[in-house]
């Protein structure tokens, strides 16, 4: 799923009144956007290192108990963590069910020029690809 289909689906409410509240998905494209050399740094050592061809990040603003913190919002001052997991943690914790991996396999874009973000919001949780900034 594209960040625009996400933020587009936030963007209303059942009556098809605007929100006033604004997405925390615009807060969470302005941290990725700050974070991207740092996540793609972890995203090309998970690749390397052999831990998995599919690194998958967390973002959230509460706590969660899958991967590893990489960028704490606290200590960063901004508004969202970051933690890093792979495609074989989220089958292991039963959030892709194993029938299902190969249709994920199919959707899942390159991780040198995507990183493929979990995010999870108080709405629900979905799966956004945002790409690397291009390099200057």
């Amino acid at each position: 799923m594209e960040s625009e289909e996400l933020l587009g689906n936030l963007g209303q409410n059942g009556e098809g009144e605007p929100k006033t509240k604004k997405s925390p998905l615009l807060s969470l494209e302005k941290d990725l956007t700050f974070y991207a050399e740092s996540i793609r740094e972890v995203a090309v050592e998970i690749m390397v290192e052999g831990i998995s061809s599919c690194p998958i990040f967390i973002a959230h603003q509460h706590s969660v108990n899958i991967g590893e913190v990489i960028l704490n919002k606290d200590e960063l001052n901004t508004d969202w963590t970051i933690q890093a997991s792979t495609l074989e943690e989220f089958i292991q914790k039963g959030i892709i069910h194993p029938d299902k991996k190969e249709h994920f396999l199919k959707s899942y874009k390159k991780p040198e020029q995507y990183m493929c973000i979990f995010a999870i919001v108080p709405e629900g949780a979905n799966f956004v690809y945002y790409p690397y900034p291009k390099a200057v």
